[in-house]
């Protein structure tokens, strides 16, 4: 133990090796990563679109059927607390062809749901598989040069973003011309193609620590006393995600009903206007490179707040243009919040090499308890108040994370 630094002894941690593969990592596995993160966590928002289709089939009521994306975003974030700091202490290829498989089976439980009480069961066993994605990411920033580390993991975080925009593109075009069935079982099916691209393709990976499962869990809480820059990271995070989740988790509701009358695919092609932004990921990746993450959590926040902000002149404007007013906050917004979440990444990686999985569980539990939150928020906030208090309620969040990024000494909070 004398010879492993002071500053991993709290956490368990060994002294950080470089992994074999860490200089040699091809775009062919970039490829396979970014796709794995991509479809893996796009399981946790098929089911948005296709919320109004799907309540009448199996009978369940508008606000019943608004907890199966809360589920999912709760079992995400328990699965992301119980389950991802497992990536430092075991083989990640081993866990993500585990996860893999519980995913695939998730998937097709849910497809086959008889009733509300079932597919919230799978919905929750859906989140917690589906943190495959989050023992992706920081595989790849374990397998990228430091120097490049922003940009990899950038361009992997376009296609977990993208996975998460165009899902609902999918869901909506697949529930409204084959059913929502057809949806979780097609899914089902691309999520077993990437398990069995991920065994003959993903390198094995050494642990950094030696911590029993208790204790491992136990160094969370060292980790969150020890690193401000990690507790304003998490928090940050999570109040931003509040109004994201808020409003995709809404808006197929708002859509179906009047004046917009419009179906599943209508909403999920809102997706594509939010893919747009998801690209900006790489991009915030190298500006955090060269200028700092610092800069870019607070731009990125900025942008959101602003696009959040915009939707509430649509009242002013025709039918029309309140759908063209939603399209561009929404690649606004969404900008935003990805440019927002590599920023975060950045900072918290950097923090102890030898923990990103846990560092990485930290950070993902506060956007992902923000997510399960904005989903019940919004809801609600949708049924008493009406759309006006859903984009009331991302304002007020979006400010609230800005005012974390912008307190004195954010930027030095280590």
């Amino acid at each position: 133990m004398n010879n492993i630094p002071n500053a991993h002894i709290a956490t368990g941690a060994l002294a950080p090796k470089a992994h074999p593969q860490a200089h040699g990592l091809s775009p062919a596995l970039i490829l396979l990563l970014a796709t794995g993160a991509g479809l893996s966590v796009a399981s946790l928002y098929y089911s948005q679109p296709m919320l109004g289709v799907l309540a009448d089939d199996i009978g369940a009521s508008e606000r019943a059927v608004g907890m199966v994306p809360m589920s999912t975003q709760l079992g995400y974030a328990l699965g992301i607390l119980l389950l991802a700091p497992l990536g430092d202490r075991y083989d990640r290829r081993r866990i993500i062809l585990i996860k893999a498989a519980v995913l695939t089976a998730a998937l097709l439980l849910a497809g086959a749901a008889s009733g509300i009480g079932m597919l919230l069961a799978a919905s929750l066993a859906v989140g917690l598989a589906a943190t495959m994605a989050q023992d992706i990411v920081p595989a790849a920033a374990t397998l990228a040069p430091e120097q490049h580390r922003g940009r990899i993991v950038g361009t992997v975080m376009t296609g977990l973003l993208l996975g998460i925009l165009l899902s609902r593109v999918v869901s909506g075009f697949v529930a409204e011309h084959f059913g929502w069935r057809a949806m979780f079982v097609g899914a089902a099916g691309s999520i077993a193609l990437i398990g069995a691209a991920a065994w003959r393709g993903l390198p094995r990976f050494r642990p950094t620590t030696h911590l029993s499962y208790g204790a491992l869990l136990g160094s969370l809480g060292s980790l969150v006393k020890k690193h401000g820059a990690l507790r304003r990271a998490a928090l940050a995070q999570g109040l931003v995600a509040i109004g994201f989740s808020a409003f995709w988790s809404t808006l197929a509701v708002m859509l179906h009903g009047a004046p917009f009358h419009l179906g599943s695919a209508a909403a999920g092609a809102f997706g594509l206007a939010g893919a747009a932004g998801a690209l900006a990921a790489p991009l915030a990746g190298r500006i955090a490179d060269k200028k700092g993450p610092e800069l870019v959590t607070r731009l990125g926040i900025g942008l959101a707040t602003v696009s959040f902000a915009a939707m509430a002149l649509a009242p002013w404007f025709s039918t029309e243009g309140q759908l063209i007013l939603i399209a561009v906050a929404t690649i606004g917004f969404d900008l935003g919040v990805q440019a927002t979440l590599v920023a975060h990444q950045s900072i918290v990686y950097s923090i102890e090499p030898g923990a990103r999985s846990r560092l990485n569980a930290v950070l993902f539990v506060g956007m992902f308890i923000g997510m399960a939150g904005g989903a019940a928020l919004g809801s609600l906030a949708l049924a008493q108040w009406g759309w006006i208090a859903v984009v009331g309620l991302a304002v007020l969040t979006s400010l609230l994370a800005l005012t974390v990024r912008l307190w004195p000494g954010a930027a030095k909070a280590h």
